[in-house]
């Protein structure tokens, strides 16, 4: 029997396809970039084309790595960048337009419109999210109206939309699949997260036509089967989900009161709340964290624009160090007497501030503030942030007076001094897994325990693997008093309009 499982990792700015084996460990992997397009000033494009292109490129040097044949692949999970908008012909498959990627700004002014309108609580109340271009919805209606005769094409049914994962599961399915998961759908401003389903008045609000939409499935489901011709066998498409989901997935993050965390270019917290749909206080995200054998598992997210990003402006925008890896030797250098705080708002504040227009700013600068300071002061940010975040979710869900265990995941969790300092200032313990892949995983293990050839929940959960625990180490005094700079920072650079 097929034992193999193929996760595809869709990106914002590559696509990865990684075959794992029995025991869920890697043994192929394909990647391959592609091209950021910015037409204007806070647009952001990808061509559908050439995503598809990556996609199939990767699969197949994956299959290769592995030294074996897709006929060996008993199921594909897919993850994907949430959000992304692709609207294209149904007859023919041909997008109508480049897809407007979850970074875009232009429909800012419409959601600003619709928030005079007083409309922002009836979608807050139905889609858990803000009024904000980041979603799915208000891009759509963009290109609904921008490109010449697509509402009326739509009406009529000829015109398909979908995020990426959507229209990957069409082009490999040669159009017999027109489906999408939860966890994506539950990220378009058009999905009422409680009744699961389209919803028609937010539909009609956004004049969109139902005729457009995919049919929504449970995470792990029947999403179709792969055309024989692209691999060489018909390969089943068993499992989806949007990369947050994913991670939490991957992450195992089965029970309410679980966080994950992934560090990448943002950062991205989610709190699994179970049943409960808890509608926030604080400027956090409710949504979907997964959908299972119809059982819909709800979250908290708080989304970090600027994490890894930090470093690399550290990197690549001051010269400051040659590679990232330096920062936390640089860190642990410093001097401890300095209090030198960076709020990275170079593309505003998300969660829980969600102000647009703050920018970056540094406070607490010496004529002895060099590199080791700077270096210290971006990896605190981080820590900070993730602080601000877990602060507003215990707010929003209470605990039952048990101690946070963040598990957390991405590039930069590799350094051990930006773990240590995640701890100090969260002041609870940090898990760091031996599987660092957990957004592929968690895509593998839902088509892989679908399919039969990977364990069930359970099972899936005891498996999971610590590296290494961070224990929090400072002392409290000191805590408090960092913290306390660190709001007056945040304070300082929030925007006053």
């Amino acid at each position: 029997m097929a034992g193999y499982v193929l996760a595809i990792d869709q990106g914002t700015t590559s696509t990865r396809a990684i075959v794992f084996d029995e025991d869920m460990k890697v043994v192929g992997v394909g990647q391959k970039e592609f091209t950021q397009f910015f037409p204007k000033s806070g647009w952001v494009e990808h061509d559908p084309e050439e995503i598809w292109g990556t996609v199939v490129l990767t699969i197949r040097q994956a299959i290769r790595k592995a030294g074996i044949s897709a006929s060996e692949i008993a199921a594909i999970g897919i993850t994907n960048q949430r959000e992304t908008v692709v609207v294209w012909e149904r007859e023919t498959g041909q997008a109508i337009h480049n897809a407007i990627v979850w970074q875009d700004r232009r429909t800012a002014s419409y959601c600003e419109k619709l928030k005079r309108q007083e409309l922002e609580k009836t979608f807050r109340r139905k889609t858990g999210l803000l009024l904000d271009p980041y979603f799915s919805g208000t891009k759509l209606s963009w290109v609904l109206a921008n490109v010449k005769g697509a509402r009326a094409r739509a009406a009529k049914g000829q015109l398909c939309f979908g995020t990426i994962d959507t229209y990957l599961i069409w082009r490999l399915t040669g159009g017999r699949s027109f489906v999408t998961d939860a966890t994506n759908a539950s990220r378009t401003l058009m999905y009422n997260i409680s009744e699961n389903r389209w919803d028609e008045e937010l539909l009609e609000i956004l004049r969109v036509p139902s005729a457009m939409l995919p049919e929504v499935k449970d995470c792990a489901d029947d999403f179709g089967v792969t055309e024989e011709r692209l691999f060489g066998a018909a390969i089943p498409i068993l499992g989806v989900a949007g990369d947050q989901h994913a991670a939490t997935i991957g992450q195992a993050c089965f029970a309410p009161g679980m966080i994950k965390s992934t560090y990448g270019t943002g950062c991205f917290a989610v709190l699994n709340t179970g049943a409960d749909m808890v509608l926030s206080k604080n400027r956090l995200l409710t949504t979907i964290a997964y959908r299972l054998n119809g059982e819909t598992t709800y979250a908290l997210e708080g989304s970090i624009f600027i994490a890894g990003a930090a470093v690399q402006w550290l990197r690549d925008g001051l010269g400051i160090i040659r590679k990232a890896e330096q920062t936390g030797e640089l860190a642990d250098s410093a001097d401890p007497e300095q209090n030198v705080y960076l709020v990275p708002a170079f593309t505003g504040l998300g969660a829980p501030h969600w102000d647009a227009e703050a920018r970056g700013a540094i406070f607490g600068l010496t004529r002895n503030t060099g590199p080791a300071e700077l270096s210290r002061a971006a990896l605190e940010a981080v820590c900070y942030q993730t602080r601000d975040l877990l602060d507003a979710m215990h707010k929003d869900w209470k605990s039952d007076g048990k101690q946070t265990v963040l598990r957390v995941d991405g590039g930069m969790v590799a350094s051990d001094w930006t773990m240590q300092r995640l701890a100090d200032l969260l002041d609870a313990p940090v898990d760091r897994p031996t599987i660092l892949e957990t957004t592929a995983l968690g895509a593998a293990w839902l088509a892989g325990s679908r399919a039969g050839v990977w364990p069930d929940q359970k099972e899936f959960a005891r498996r999971w693997a610590r590296e290494r625990c961070f224990e929090p180490k400072m002392d409290e005094k000191v805590r408090a008093a960092k913290i306390r700079g660190w709001k007056d920072a945040v304070r300082r650079t929030l925007s006053t309009t």
